[in-house]
């Protein structure tokens, strides 16, 4: 099985999760684009979503699903989203695709995180994927030397700019042991806007693609 046909997979299988007559939560990334598109399928039986960025906004229009401002909604049953990588506990780092900052604010507005990944973003330890942080732009050589002391390599994304109109670095080397208070030092960094560790607010389901099927996890 391709990895391609893998998140296929998984993303149909994420159809399962999507309380019928309601507005849902949609990231950004290749595994959702796919759940994207297999939600045009049930497009009918859905009200809308609240997406994480323009490029998912985009693609859902396409697809006829209307697309809803959050602050018109308020709280969201169902938040679907990948990862780039989520360990044991539910943890997750996210934000290869630049949405870290919106894909945080839906996720805390959802009751339930519905993560849906092929099995290579299984990890034992987070942080062989680069770490993303979007930063304000004054603010980036403090973030970096901030990001350093912390046992970090940070890199700008180059030629990148968030949706929001920020910068992000890129923090290589991290070997993250204690999601849950690393996540909460590099948020008190001023000029950080968002650090895309989802500790704090991790995955309350992950639905793995597996070349023997999707396997569910439940995490507490």
């Amino acid at each position: 099985m391709t990895q391609d046909e893998l998140k296929q997979q998984v993303a149909a299988a994420a159809l399962t999760q999507v309380p019928r007559g309601e507005i849902i939560g949609v990231g950004t990334g290749s595994t959702v684009n796919f759940f994207i598109d297999a939600l045009a399928g049930i497009k009918d039986q859905i009200r809308g979503a609240v997406s994480s960025s323009e490029r998912s906004t985009e693609r859902l229009r396409s697809h006829g699903i209307s697309v809803f401002d959050l602050n018109e909604v308020g709280q969201l049953s169902v938040y679907v989203d990948g990862a780039d990588e989520i360990d044991a506990s539910g943890a997750m780092i996210k934000g290869g695709g630049g949405a870290l900052t919106r894909e945080k604010i839906i996720a805390e507005a959802a009751e339930r995180f519905i993560c849906i990944v092929d099995q290579s973003k299984l990890v034992p330890v987070l942080g062989k994927f680069p770490l993303p942080v979007e930063v304000v732009p004054m603010a980036r050589e403090l973030v970096a030397r901030r990001l350093r002391a912390l046992g970090g390599d940070p890199r700008e994304r180059t030629g990148y700019i968030t949706d929001n109109g920020n910068l992000i670095l890129d923090v290589h080397g991290l070997h993250i042991t204690q999601p849950r208070d690393f996540e909460s030092r590099v948020n008190q960094i001023p000029g950080v806007v968002t650090v895309g560790l989802f500790a704090l607010r991790g995955a309350d389901v992950a639905l793995v693609g597996t070349p023997t099927g999707v396997e569910r996890r439940d995490f507490l």
